[in-house]
């Protein structure tokens, strides 16, 4: 049983959050906090943090921004298909944007890790490709589902940490801008998906 579902829930809880709160704060100065940095960051003893978080990897996946959101269509989402992706596209970035420093630590994290650590950790989870296959359900009477999966990983693509710091730092372009050219390409794919020119899928022939 989670230490959190134990007595005092709400002591708890307010705990965890501390914690939570300390290691984002200590990603968006651009470091990978340990349990330990966490807790001292919180005023909260080592051994207590070691009892909701038993070690980095858990602190780390709780601190991510993404971590405890399941959807990103509106209450009433709209029925056309190319409405609901600009919807969960408009949240998406803006949660990128408002948490540039975060994720930009976690990308940098991602990369230094070793393929294991790399696969666990929130960034390469992949649920922001589960968020676009939602916005695409209204395309599953028109193309197969892999067409659907294919179509939500090219647009995971262009608009995500990667393709942000790269329109920031190598094409050198004003945040807004960068914004403007990754909804753009999210729209442009699902465009010419429904041209009749989806992503390829199945094994490429060279």
């Amino acid at each position: 049983m989670p230490y959190e579902t134990g007595g005092r829930s709400r002591q708890k809880q307010r705990t965890r959050d501390a914690l939570v709160t300390a290691a984002r704060e200590l990603v968006a100065a651009g470091v990978t906090p340990t349990v330990e940095q966490a807790a001292a960051a919180a005023d909260v003893s080592r051994p207590t943090a070691y009892r909701y978080f038993p070690n980095q990897r858990a602190l780390l996946a709780a601190a991510h921004p993404e971590t405890t959101t399941t959807s990103l269509l509106p209450a009433d989402p709209p029925s056309a298909v190319s409405e609901r992706l600009a919807a969960v596209m408009d949240t998406f970035i803006r949660l990128l944007v408002e948490t540039e420093a975060q994720q930009r630590t976690m990308l940098r994290i991602a990369l230094e890790a070793d393929p294991t650590e790399r696969a666990a950790l929130p960034l390469r989870q992949g649920r922001a490709i589960g968020w676009i296959e939602e916005a695409l359900l209204p395309l599953q009477d028109e193309l197969p589902a892999e067409t659907v999966h294919q179509l939500a990983i090219a647009i995971r693509s262009v608009a995500g940490i990667e393709a942000f710091s790269w329109l920031l730092d190598v094409a050198k372009l004003p945040h807004a801008e960068a914004v403007r050219l990754m909804k753009w390409s999210t729209q442009s794919l699902l465009a010419a998906a429904l041209a009749g020119s989806p992503p390829p899928s199945g094994p490429l022939i060279e």
